[in-house]
């Protein structure tokens, strides 16, 4: 009924009465009232309007791009009054002038200008969305890698019980392997004699702490006992350069033990590390060829050469980084044997060298070698934290 009236309004028919009158005391009111809900708004250019006459049954669409002008806005005390529910206003007193209407007035009043509505709801749910999608490419190259990671697990697993039960075929460097075994064997024997230094160190640091205890107690007696003065004085005398010369000796076996461990537990672990790596980058190269192999010997259908080509382009990658760490391998194993020779020969020359001339009691030719090999002593008690530090 509202599409009705509106597009009466719009279309300014007037109807014919029965009397052949064509203008009424309502129709005026309808005039005026038309002035009244006429409000600016949008131009409408890209609408049409259905007409029809009061009496008539033909209808027809009226295309409004030619139209230019204010819209019209619904007015609900133009609609009451046209259906009859409110009292008609005097026309006499519309004759003089037109009073708007005070809900019309507010409510064009209260309308906002700028339509800040749907930009709010747009700006609100802008940020939202953006959150949404950032969320939404975490998950999904969450997902991408772990399929990436369990299709490689399964392909590495099925290679590997396949080369244990001897249905695999195994890419082997003879060389190399033996390479990596010597490496292993030496390690372990290393380790063997960094833990045998280890517990030498201790013994004999507890030694010369017993030396100087001793020492201590035959300089006391001597000041105590008179008779045996002199003898408790050369026993103390020689117990406190033992306690000497030990403390240099236990300087060059720390130095000795420091270079081992670092050459067992830094050098040797890291050319291990990589060696790990390549024993695992050769496992997915033989897991990613066994799979083009399979692939090759199938049918060669459209969707079967997708998948060869995919399987190419995976072996291609596996084996590039096989290659790669291959080579990795072969030069850290090269320089770690230069590196050990090096190492052990002055290491072992230094061992020698201060146990013979400690066991000799010549204390010279011990403090020339440990100058000869830059070993410094630390100075009783610089192993102690100093008062700052405890605080």
């Amino acid at each position: 009924m509202t599409d009705s009236i509106l597009s009466k309004a719009a279309t300014m028919e007037i109807p014919i009465n029965s009397n052949g009158d064509s203008r009424t005391a309502e129709d005026d009111g309808l005039e005026q009232d038309l002035q009244q809900v006429m409000v600016s708004g949008p131009n409408l250019n890209e609408t049409s309007i259905v007409s029809g006459g009061y009496g008539g049954a033909a209808e027809g669409i009226i295309p409004t791009s030619s139209i230019k002008g204010p819209a019209i806005r619904f007015n609900p005390e133009y609609f009451d009054r046209r259906c009859g529910s409110a009292p008609k206003p005097d026309i006499r007193s519309k004759s003089r002038g037109i009073t708007p209407s005070h809900s019309a007035t507010s409510r064009i009043a209260n309308q906002p200008g700028h339509y800040p509505a749907p930009s709010m709801h747009h700006s609100n749910s802008n940020p939202s969305m953006m959150s949404e999608e950032a969320t939404r490419g975490v998950a999904v190259e969450k997902f991408d890698s772990v399929k990436k990671w369990s299709i490689n697990t399964y392909k590495c697993t099925k290679q590997m019980f396949s080369e244990r039960f001897g249905r695999g075929t195994k890419t082997v460097d003879l060389e190399l392997e033996a390479q990596i075994d010597v490496l292993r064997e030496t390690k372990m024997k290393y380790e063997r004699i960094l833990r045998l230094a280890r517990e030498l160190t201790n013994h004999f640091y507890n030694m010369v702490q017993t030396q100087q205890a001793l020492g201590d107690t035959f300089a006391d007696l001597s000041q105590k006992s008179p008779e045996l003065q002199d003898e408790f004085g050369y026993n103390a005398e020689t117990q406190r350069l033992l306690c000497k010369n030990g403390e240099t000796l236990l300087g060059a076996i720390n130095f000795f033990v420091s270079s081992i461990n670092t050459l067992v537990n830094k050098t040797m672990e890291d050319t291990l590390l990589t060696i790990k790596m390549y024993e695992n980058a050769r496992l997915e190269f033989d897991a990613y060829r066994t799979d083009l192999e399979e692939l090759s010997v199938g049918p060669r259908d459209a969707a079967a050469m997708v998948r060869i080509e995919i399987a190419q382009q995976q072996y291609q990658i596996h084996k590039d980084k096989y290659e790669r760490l291959h080579s990795d391998v072969s030069i850290k194993l090269k320089f770690l044997e230069e590196n050990k020779v090096k190492v052990m020969h002055k290491q072992l020359l230094l061992f020698h060298n201060a146990v013979s001339a400690y066991f000799a009691g010549n204390q010279q030719q011990l403090e020339q070698t440990l100058r000869q090999f830059n070993v410094k002593l630390k100075p009783p008690g610089s192993d102690k934290p100093s008062w700052l530090e405890e605080q």
